[in-house]
């Protein structure tokens, strides 16, 4: 009989103790909002690299179009002279230099860019979601 008292006297404590009720749609409804997040993210740094590419490949014809017409002169215009043909290639060379150390500046420029707007949506919703779980916390409790 103490036994049954006891059974008795347990499950009635933990009657009153109530579990906690998540709402599972909002729960849902913040994962699809992180995985919007992540697919707007993913398309700036798509949209990123492909700006990147194109300026990469403007910079080479540009430096292809400077080289062949730098050739073209020299062989013309200057009838084989050495010391002519020497200054030209310096120039030239300097030139083209010059053009790709701006070029690499502007491209790490653009994918710097491009990985901190991504950067900024992540976080935007990671700050978003933390609110969010406190919100559907503290209705839970």
């Amino acid at each position: 009989m103490a036994a049954a008292k006891q059974t008795t006297d347990f499950f009635k404590t933990f009657s009153d103790f109530k579990m906690p009720t998540l709402d599972y749609n909002e729960l849902f409804n913040v994962g699809r909002r992180n995985l919007e997040a992540y697919s707007a993210a993913n398309q700036v740094m798509i949209e990123g690299v492909q700006a990147i590419n194109k300026r990469s490949a403007e910079v080479l014809q540009h430096n292809m179009e400077k080289c062949m017409s730098a050739s073209r002169d020299m062989f013309t215009a200057t009838n084989g002279m050495p010391e002519i043909n020497a200054q030209k290639q310096t120039a030239v060379a300097k030139d083209v230099f010059e053009s790709c150390v701006n070029s690499v500046r502007e491209i790490s420029e653009m994918a710097s860019k491009s990985t901190f707007e991504a950067f900024d949506v992540l976080n935007k919703r990671a700050s978003e979601a933390m609110e969010e779980a406190g919100k559907i916390a503290k209705k839970a409790a």
